[in-house]
């Protein structure tokens, strides 16, 4: 495919919900044919596979670096679309590329125009059977630690998600 990365690419999608993360996603691994990996239906089939499972913790990372690191090993570029808001789930995406000899791309989606971030969150209906959205409070509450490393900011409210996704390719390939 023209255009496609010659070397293998975990590109780490970060941003609180709401964002446009999901759907920026989408349009990276139509764009190039990549393992796609979301934390939300990762922690919600935990959920799912265990009764009494309110909170899966970090089970949902863990399983979601595990795929990743497997499927990069084996040359597959990985789009990997989660909140990751701390610098601990941050280092960790960036120890499965060293260990996988892989690019990383960190991207962190943000939204600058305050009222349309809420919009989003409050319009918009699950895509995963059974999943619950946070509310506007939630997102709010939600924490979120500074970046302290280089990453590509992208701002939903700027720019659309077929812009975005260039915009990360085009990173993609100068590295």
């Amino acid at each position: 495919m023209i255009g496609e990365p010659k070397h293998r690419t975990l590109i780490a999608l970060s941003g609180l919900p709401g964002t446009g993360k999901t759907t920026i996603a989408r349009e990276l691994v139509a764009r190039v044919p990549s393992v796609y990996l979301r934390i939300d239906a990762i922690e919600h089939a935990l959920k799912t596979a265990s009764e009494n499972a309110e909170d899966v913790g970090p089970a949902g990372y863990v399983v979601a670096y595990a795929l990743a690191r497997f499927n990069l090993s084996l040359g597959m570029s990985v789009v990997a679309d989660c909140v990751n808001p701390l610098s601990v789930t941050r280092e960790a995406w960036r120890a499965v590329a060293t260990e996988t000899s892989s690019h990383l791309v960190e991207v962190e989606v943000v939204c600058s125009d305050v009222a349309e971030h809420r919009r989003r969150v409050e319009s918009r209906e699950a895509d995963i059977a059974g999943f619950a959205l946070p509310s506007w409070e939630a997102v709010l509450r939600h924490d979120y630690e500074a970046w302290g490393t280089e990453r590509l900011v992208v701002d939903s409210a700027l720019v659309s998600a077929g812009e975005a996704a260039d915009l990360i390719w085009r990173r993609v390939r100068e590295r």
